[in-house]
This record gives structure tokens, C-alpha cells and sequence, in this order.
């Protein structure tokens, strides 16, 4: 359905625009990509050891000469030599934006971000996450719509009509990190007759006020989060996709070495209604020891009202704490650390992130995330032999 409306809008495009002056740029990396896995899974069927990949994600970008139309263009592909599920193609990006003085309209498909803190991103709504790819909820199905949006000296304002629902990806049974019985995506179920093609609507108001960086968002739709339910038969897990009304805030306040973060919700459709919110610091220490490093401290309390009725979550009442280290070299070293914590049964799900330029077109990076002290009533215990170390290089070009 995304490919077959991205390649309808492009269409669209080149014949509106047959005498535009402008160029095309490419851009994007090919990556080669091992992830290894301490222990033996915890599920028969799922694979053991290591597991390598090849990524290919390339940018295609046009602008007319009087910067008033813009293409952008970016494909993604996974291949996976061990798990089928995790082998996938998607449309992050393929667009069109018209830009005018105050005003600016895009239709296609794109990849919207918005939230401020670092362990969990409430105010994400738009797009749907690609849960193959990581745990961690920060890479996204490319989404159609159509986006206008207009920027005046008292903030901006955008709306969006989301014009096809995409369901989220789950791994295979030979995946791992995945739930104890199979998700069987292709017998989804929702609650709009409509299915996939329900039309949903979100609309965001942001600003700059001094040291204060605003947003808030209300959106009408399919959830991006289902429920999963057992099958009749009891052997698989099936995902049920509410309508939801969300209504969120994000906030960062700046000052000197400080950034205080929240980002809060509240929505219903998916049990009781509820509310759920994200809040803490980032201090950041200058030139460490008289060099060019600096180091950033990171703390966050997570708390989430949701019912038994709802999709679970593992963050329902939890301490993130964590460091962020940057050399400032000239391989721009970067190492983000962390762990949440659960307040209650105390489980923890750790990370390292780091990379490094090799050169002007390489980059390393390691990725570790650590399940430890699982619970066996938290989420988290699904996940509790699946520790693992990931080590990609990737040829930037």
C-alpha cells in the first residue's frame, strides 16, 4: 500500500514539474551489520548465536532552483541471512513539499519525530514503529499523508491526514527478542470497519518562548499500539488495533548546562482512560579536565496509568538514569549509556550506544542492550535470555 501511493505521488510529480530547474543529490549508507546474542533463547525454533544483515538505506533529494519544491526519497532495506521476518523493505520517505512564504504543504509519505526525552518517546503518533528492526522504539514505518503546516511569529501550527494505517512489524519464531507465542500479523483485527484504510487526523501546535520549547498535539485514529490477543486456539498472538483519542504536551526547558524534559499524554479507546508521562534532566559538564570532551548526565521518571485492559508496558512506574559522553574529536566519538529501573521488582533493561568516523565515509558503531533481574511479572522477563551485542560499519556516501 506505501509503495503503491509513494510511487503514485512521484508519478504525479514528475509530469507537474517537466521544466523545474534543479538537481538531484544522493546521499544515504550501505551497511554491514553482526548482532550476537549471549545466551541460548529461551524459546525452542529461535535462533542461536549470531545473526548478520545487510542495510541499505539511500536519500534521493531534488530542489527547484527557487527553493519552493522539494522531493525527497528514501528507501530502506534489510536483509536478514537468518531471520525472514527481519528481512524487509519500507518507504521511510517519498514526498513532495510545496513551500510558500508562511506556509508549506507535503504529500506522500514521511517520517514525523516529535518529543524530547531520552527513554521513552510518549508524543510519537504518526508513524508506526518498526519493531524488527529494534526494542527500542526509535525506528519508524514511513507513513501517507498529506502535512500543511504555517509558521508565524506566535508559533506553528500542522495538520496531518493520515491516509492508510500501517500495522507495526513484530519478529518470527525464529526471531529473537520476541513474545512467548507468535504474532500473527497477517490476522490483525481493528475496530474501525474500515481497517487500514480508516482516515486519521492529528494536529500539533509548537513554539519558541525564550528558554522554553513547546509542543502539543491532539490526534484522532487507529493506535499505533495494539493490543495482543490470544487466538481462539490459544497457539498465537493477535494484534487488535483501537480507535484512540490522544491529547500530549512535550516540553524542554534550556538553561546554561541544563535541559529539563516532559513529555505527557493522556488517551483513551484502549481500556480505562489514562495518562502517561516522561519527565527529568540533562546537565551537561564542558571541556572535562581542561579538554575538548563533555559529559551529560541523564535522569527520568517514567510513570504510565494504563489498565490491564490496555497494551501492556514495562514502564509503568520506573528510573531511567544514564551518561552521555562526546570527545568532540575528529571522528566525532560519541557514547551514550543508560538503564531503567524498576521501582517495584527492580528489572533492568541497560544499553550502551557508540560510534566513531573512520575516515570521511565509514562509520563503527556498537549497540549492547541488557536484560538483568527480570521479574517474572514484568514484561521484561519475555526478553530475559536475549541480551545482545550489535557491531555495524557503514559506508556513508
Amino acid at each position: 500500500m506505501t509503495a503503491r501511493f509513494a510511487a503514485a505521488v512521484l508519478a504525479l510529480l514528475v509530469a507537474s514539474l517537466p521544466g523545474a530547474a534543479g538537481e538531484w543529490e544522493t546521499s544515504g549508507s550501505a551497511d554491514l551489520e553482526l548482532r550476537w546474542f549471549f545466551h541460548d533463547p529461551r524459546f525452542p525454533g529461535q535462533l542461536e548465536d549470531g545473526q548478520g544483515s545487510v542495510v541499505l538505506s539511500p536519500e534521493f533529494d531534488w530542489e527547484s532552483e527557487e527553493r519552493r519544491h522539494q522531493i525527497s526519497v528514501a528507501p530502506f532495506l534489510r536483509l536478514d541471512g537468518r531471520d525472514d521476518e527481519r528481512t524487509h523493505f519500507d518507504i521511510r520517505e517519498a514526498y513532495w513539499r510545496r513551500i510558500w512564504d508562511e506556509w508549506e504543504f507535503v504529500a506522500g509519505v514521511n517520517t514525523v519525530f516529535w518529543g524530547v526525552t531520552e527513554s521513552r518517546h510518549l508524543v510519537n503518533v504518526i508513524n508506526q514503529t518498526d519493531a524488527v528492526e529494534d526494542i527500542d522504539e526509535e525506528d519508524w514505518l514511513g507513513q501517507p499523508m498529506l502535512h500543511v503546516a504555517t509558521q508565524r511569529n506566535w508559533g506553528r501550527i500542522e495538520a496531518f491526514a493520515l491516509l492508510g494505517f500501517r500495522e507495526r512489524t513484530f519478529p518470527g519464531r525464529d526471531g529473537r527478542l520476541r513474545t512467548p507465542l507468535i504474532v500473527a500479523t497477517d490476522d490483525a483485527v481493528y475496530e474501525s470497519g474500515a481497517r487500514e484504510w480508516r482516515l486519521d487526523g492529528a494536529l500539533r501546535y509548537s513554539h519558541y518562548i525564550g528558554d522554553w520549547d513547546i509542543g502539543a498535539h491532539g490526534f484522532h485514529g487507529t493506535g499505533r499500539e495494539p493490543s495482543l490477543v490470544p487466538s481462539p486456539g490459544g497457539g498465537s498472538l493477535i494484534p487488535f488495533y483501537e480507535v484512540t483519542n490522544q491529547l500530549g504536551v512535550d516540553v524542554q526547558y534550556t538553561r546554561e548546562a541544563w535541559l529539563w524534559k516532559l513529555e505527557a499524554i493522556g488517551r483513551e479507546g484502549q481500556g480505562d482512560t489514562f495518562g502517561a508521562a516522561v519527565g527529568g534532566f540533562e546537565y551537561t559538564f564542558y571541556q572535562i579536565g581542561g579538554g575538548a570532551a563533555d559529559i551529560g548526565l541523564l535522569a527520568e521518571y517514567l510513570y504510565d496509568g494504563r489498565d490491564d485492559t490496555a497494551p501492556a508496558t514495562a514502564f509503568d512506574d520506573d528510573v531511567f538514569v544514564g551518561s552521555r559522553l562526546a570527545l568532540n574529536d575528529l571522528q566525532d566519538t560519541q557514547v551514550l549509556a543508560g538503564a531503567i529501573v524498576d521501582r517495584h521488582d527492580r528489572s533492568i533493561a541497560a544499553f550502551i550506544e557508540a560510534e566513531r568516523r573512520i575516515g570521511s565515509n565509514y562509520k563503527i558503531e556498537l549497540e549492547s542492550r541488557w536484560f538483568l533481574n527480570t521479574d517474572d511479572q514484568n514484561p521484561l522477563a519475555t526478553f530475559n535470555r536475549d541480551s545482545f551485542l550489535t557491531l555495524r560499519l557503514s559506508r556513508h556516501f
